[in-house]
């Protein structure tokens, strides 16, 4: 993606670490819920102690709403919010936003459109202005959409040489097919060359509105003026989108790819059948996949690094989207071991889902994810961003007063029984990107 985050001002850069009393204890944070006059919700959480005001939004509807044959609407559309709206060209768009010291960015991924704000209090109002320009009046002037194309084309010619990026496009392609799941979010070189003005507005147009908007604001400011702040925003977008539906899909898993390029290491990434958000398992099955693959007492690491040294990082992770869930994983290694650590992956991740996790390993995983909980709040920014993710996954506002409960109260069978339902199948998409095989 052209993940189009501006710098945060440095004015507004002096206040990161003001909000690290959130992180003493995550379930203390005192989230409410907020409905404006025009049917908009967020959850809020006040603090006064910092004179700032964080926004993060999203729209459902992301790159899977992208015209068919032209991928990359939504993500080129991320580059050019903030490039002149209203009677403000890009220039001064861009003045405005740099003389008050307010960040706003914006970015595409598969399921939504998501943006941020980051303000002073004492400047909240012109950057609710701005924020509700760039949503509802965007120019898209000439110059700034050739720019961004520009910009987008040269990220793409850069990936042709990305073994990570390669890969990643490769199995999504292989796993979603005919899906929009297999489409490059970023588009191709042809798709962004094809791309015009009224494809972008007509993005726009169907995809933000009211009703299918998640908010979090949170910082120096109370309910009433976050309920004013809301309809300031989003109160003039249509009520209803109008999206095409995407449906629910299960992967296609199995088979091996290799992609030949001339890089000094192999990228080996492969995909499994994994679960949704909302699966019942979600919760062990996170922990079985982080004590596989997801820290350096991991057993992938083990295996590959600390016993072998035949890799530097490996990594396994579950990607629960909308309509489907894979299991993902990957890491890197000298060409000529590459088949070796293939072989060596697929035989830890069997032997795990044979033997599940010790009761050592998981008493290790449940210390750390207790413990690092309260490290995704230690800024405003971040707790709007864990706020915003919470909604989209249909979690209750009151979830992070339960959430390390729930993980304590796992047993050593529920997080076997999710491995096993992981990882049993021994089905797996296997991508390798590098030098070709002698």
């Amino acid at each position: 993606m052209i993940a189009m985050f501006r710098s945060v001002p440095r004015t507004l850069a002096g206040f990161a670490f003001a909000f690290l009393a959130f992180a003493g204890a995550a379930h203390a944070i005192d989230i409410q819920r907020v409905d404006s006059p025009r049917g908009i919700e967020a959850w809020l959480v006040e603090d006064h102690s910092v004179p700032l005001v964080a926004m993060s939004f999203a729209f459902r509807g992301g790159a899977s709403q992208d015209p068919d044959g032209k991928p990359g609407v939504a993500n080129m559309l991320s580059g050019l919010l903030d490039e002149g709206a209203g009677d403000l060209d890009s220039a001064a768009f861009q003045a405005r936003l740099d003389a008050l010291s307010i960040g706003l960015s914006f970015d595409a991924g598969r399921d939504t459109f998501e943006g941020s704000l980051v303000t002073l209090a004492e400047n909240r109002a012109e950057a609710t202005r701005l924020l509700h320009l760039a949503l509802t009046a965007p120019r898209l002037d000439e110059e700034p959409v050739a720019r961004i194309r520009d910009q987008i084309l040269l990220q793409l010619k850069r990936s042709a040489q990305s073994p990570g990026r390669l890969a990643g496009e490769a199995l999504m392609k292989a796993t979603f097919p005919d899906h929009p799941y297999g489409r490059p979010v970023r588009g191709t070189e042809e798709s962004v060359a094809a791309i015009t003005v009224d494809d972008l507005q007509g993005f726009r147009l169907k995809t933000f509105t009211r009703d299918s908007v998640k908010v979090a604001i949170v910082g120096d400011i109370d309910a009433a003026a976050a309920s004013g702040m809301l309809d300031a925003v989003f109160g003039d977008l249509p009520m209803k989108a109008n999206l095409v539906g995407v449906p629910n899909v299960e992967p296609k898993i199995g088979g091996r790819i290799d992609i030949a390029l001339g890089v000094p290491q192999a990228n080996i990434s492969f995909a499994g059948p994994g679960i949704t958000r909302d699966d019942p398992d979600y919760i062990p099955a996170a922990v079985a996949t982080y004590i596989l693959g997801g820290a350096s007492d991991s057993r992938l690491f083990q295996a590959l690094r600390e016993e072998r040294g035949l890799v530097y990082s490996v990594g396994v992770g579950l990607d629960s989207m909308q309509h489907a869930g894979t299991v993902n994983g990957g890491t890197s290694t000298r060409a000529d071991q590459s088949e070796e650590v293939i072989s060596l992956m697929t035989e830890e991740i069997r032997r795990f889902a044979e033997e599940g996790p010790t009761a050592e390993e998981l008493a290790t995983a449940k210390q750390y994810l207790i413990g690092s909980y309260p490290l995704r709040f230690v800024t405003s920014g971040r707790i709007a961003d864990q706020l915003l993710t919470l909604q989209l996954d249909g979690m209750p506002i009151d979830y992070v007063d339960h959430r390390n409960d729930l993980i304590a109260a796992l047993t050593l069978d529920q997080v076997k029984a999710a491995a096993k339902r992981l990882f049993g199948s021994g089905d797996f998409t296997v991508v390798r990107v590098g030098p070709p095989q002698s």
